[in-house]
């Protein structure tokens, strides 16, 4: 995953420098309109967390000292990735946040990578604007399957995309998602069906998505 490609770097994003007081991070935040920021060093390169809005405001809310340093509510110190990172790196560690530190190999902060653009990139890797049915297969996760499926299907038609769901989640059953690229008749769809279900894969669905536009 070419993460340096799709990240946001430093010099394009609002951070915070780690000696600010809650009451000037309050001030950056409600300014750039972002619910949380990277807090830095005072060099700028050194990832020390991030700041929430609404952890400040819940502080100033009990009384809280709004003087004290922006680190006595710093979160996610250790959520970060490297710009070589995999992408099940990535995509484990970002999670719930909104986006995800990137440091570069020198362990200096280089950008962030937001929660949108993982999901904009997994949405290419589903190849929508270029499919017309998504088949949603099930099969017993034995070896050789995905390529017995393949076979069966580029007899009839390209292979826009494939995705394998459930690996680890149960023993038996796998849901491989492929897209088939548009252009791909309803006839054509059909017969890749019934040749699949001839071999025991069972299309569990088919989505066209033609209609979902």
């Amino acid at each position: 995953m070419l993460i340096k490609s799709v990240c946001i770097p430093k010099e394009n994003l609002t951070t915070v420098d780690e000696s600010c007081t809650l009451e000037d991070a309050l001030n950056i935040l409600e300014d750039s309109g972002y619910r949380c920021v990277p807090v830095l060093d005072a060099t700028e390169k050194i990832f020390r967390g991030n700041i929430y809005k609404m952890h400040i405001y819940r502080h100033k809310s009990n009384g809280g000292d709004m003087t004290l340093p922006v680190t006595h509510l710093l979160k996610n110190a250790t959520k970060f990735i490297y710009i070589d990172s995999s992408f099940f790196k990535v995509f484990f560690t970002i999670k719930e946040l909104p986006y995800i530190a990137v440091l570069d190999k020198n362990h200096q902060f280089y950008g962030i990578l937001t929660h949108s653009k993982l999901l904009n990139i997994l949405s290419q890797s589903w190849n929508v604007s270029e499919g017309r049915f998504v088949l949603t297969i099930a099969s017993p996760g034995r070896q050789g399957d995905l390529a017995s499926m393949s076979k069966i299907i580029s007899r009839y038609a390209s292979i826009a995309s494939c995705i394998t769901l459930d690996i680890g989640r149960d023993e038996f059953i796998r849901r491989t998602l492929i897209t088939l690229p548009a252009g791909t008749t309803e006839k054509t769809c059909q017969e890749i069906t019934e040749q699949l279900e001839k071999k025991d894969f069972k299309v569990v669905e088919i989505e066209d998505l033609t209609k979902e536009k």
